[in-house]
């Protein structure tokens, strides 16, 4: 009898675990032109592989940002590391801030 509980109960702590994960990963799924780079290894920044990928992340992120707040940037302005960081900070922000001051802290977007 004992067996049976257990293995009822690791059932559904794995079934409860799969559920979430799985919707989180529909929700924010990556698109196939950023994944294309997944896992390779790039010489510098001047590699023109890594200047696809930091061009296509960028775009990504442009989007993923424009999407969420509503905030149009231009994929040009900013790099994909300040992108990163532009978009950690829009999603701590207090509601009464305004989206312009933490733009400012980028000098090369403004």
């Amino acid at each position: 009898m004992k067996p049976k509980w257990v293995s009822t109960m690791i059932f559904l702590i794995l079934l409860l675990g799969v559920i979430p994960s799985s919707a989180f990963a529909n929700r924010m799924a990556t698109p196939p032109q950023v994944l294309a780079y997944d896992g390779k290894t790039y010489t510098g920044f001047q590699d023109p592989e890594y200047i696809f990928y930091d061009q296509a992340l960028r775009e990504y992120l442009v989007k993923r940002i424009g999407k969420e707040f509503g905030v149009v940037l231009d994929p040009k302005k900013y790099s994909s590391f300040d992108l990163l960081e532009i978009e950690a900070l829009f999603k701590i922000k207090k509601p009464n801030e305004s989206f312009d001051m933490f733009l400012g802290m980028f000098p090369k977007g403004r």
